[in-house]
């Protein structure tokens, strides 16, 4: 894979819990800040599909936007849910 290094200026607070973070994980800093980089690009991209649905069909009502809070809290509660057994799971093998 081919990277491209940068130089960035990051608040020592949050340099360090990011660090601690990628620790925790078993990542490196680079690809635990390339993940953080992803999701807030996927987050953005999202937002733009939803301003471009909008601006073809209308406003998302409050009923709508609550349905889609619903099944956004079941997935994300599902995803950790999965990830929190292979945590488990990893660990015990490694018992």
């Amino acid at each position: 894979m081919t990277v491209r290094k940068l130089s960035v200026a990051i608040d020592p607070e949050v340099a360090e819990r990011a660090s601690a973070s990628a620790r925790r994980a078993g990542a490196s800093l680079s690809g635990w800040i390339t993940e953080a980089m992803q999701d807030r690009l996927r987050r953005e991209a999202g937002l733009a599909a939803v301003a471009e649905w909008e601006a073809e069909h209308g406003a998302l009502t409050p009923r709508e936007i609550a349905a889609a809070d619903r099944r956004v809290t079941a997935a994300l509660s599902r995803a950790t849910r999965a990830a929190e057994g292979n945590a488990r799971r990893t660990k015990k093998r490694a018992s």
